[in-house]
């Protein structure tokens, strides 16, 4: 039985991700931060599924997860990595306190790079084994078409869509590939938990009437969004595709693709603005 590792899989897209790829027959190493929610996945799947515990800003624990993998693989490869766990920190940038920035980053970025060391080197087939294994980086619409007041999200996104690049140039000679899944809205707790940012810090900027339009837009449109298991499947899809593309946009909306691939950067930036209120109307 193929397995596959994915991380952040206590809700939402990991969730997902590990529902479809259980159904479609591989075992998953499903990473969680808490013992409660191994404990509830182990309670859904069974023996599908080995809960690994770690955080990714953790270093050490996050080897000690790779460790145990190549203990229940026996030598075999491992068959994908999806690099799903991360967060979002909002709010307007020149008040922004760094640390919030930092701990963007470091789970959303450096966390993926501390994953993708420790487990990349069990993606590598040996001869006679067939093909290696694929990396699926879940990345996002922002991180091609950034938001107002989302700057550390997207600059996170942004960032690894550019390392998504330069990893799978990097791993051609290793056979592992390397493809990006990016949502739109989706109808996860990352999107309920617009509710409990706290605005109050910026209630004296210029920006307090803008943050509160996007927080109330957020609160309305998030459960309009996809249900997560679109993502879990196009997850699926890039990893088993004969000939998988080297990104998988995912949205609800064709109005994002639109404004993200074909209208004007400075049009985009007036809709925006206008709906935010941050310009005239």
């Amino acid at each position: 039985m193929a397995s596959i590792v994915v991380t952040g899989a206590s809700t939402g897209i990991g969730r997902a991700c590990v529902e479809e790829a259980a159904r479609a027959g591989f075992h998953v190493f499903a990473s969680v931060r808490k013992q409660a929610d191994a404990d509830g996945l182990s309670q859904a799947f069974g023996d599908k599924v080995t809960p690994l515990i770690f955080d990714v800003t953790d270093p050490a624990a996050v080897r000690a997860g790779a460790d145990k993998v190549r203990e229940a693989l026996k030598g075999e490869p491992l068959a994908g990595l999806v690099n799903n766990a991360g967060v979002a920190v909002a709010g307007p940038l020149l008040h922004l306190p760094l640390e919030e920035f930092r701990q963007q980053i470091e789970i959303n970025l450096i966390g993926v790079v501390a994953v993708t060391q420790a487990f990349a080197p069990l993606l590598t087939a040996k001869a006679g084994q067939g093909a290696a294994g694929r990396i699926v980086n879940i990345s996002s619409v922002g991180g091609k078409n950034a938001n107002p007041f989302m700057a550390p999200y997207c600059a996170s996104k942004f960032a690894v869509e550019g390392l998504s690049e330069s990893l799978r140039r990097e791993l051609m000679g290793l056979g592992i590939d390397v493809i990006v899944v990016a949502p739109g809205a989706v109808a996860t707790p990352i999107w309920s938990k617009a509710e409990e940012v706290d605005v109050t810090p910026y209630k004296d900027t210029p920006f307090a009437p803008a943050l509160d339009r996007l927080r109330a837009y957020m609160l309305a449109n998030g459960p309009k969004g996809l249900k997560p298991q679109a993502i879990g499947q196009a997850v699926m899809k890039a990893l088993t595709a004969p000939k998988p593309r080297t990104r998988y946009p995912v949205t609800p909306d064709p109005v994002q693709n639109l404004m993200t691939t074909i209208l004007p950067k400075r049009m985009v930036d007036r809709v925006i603005g206008k709906q935010l209120g941050l310009i005239d109307g």
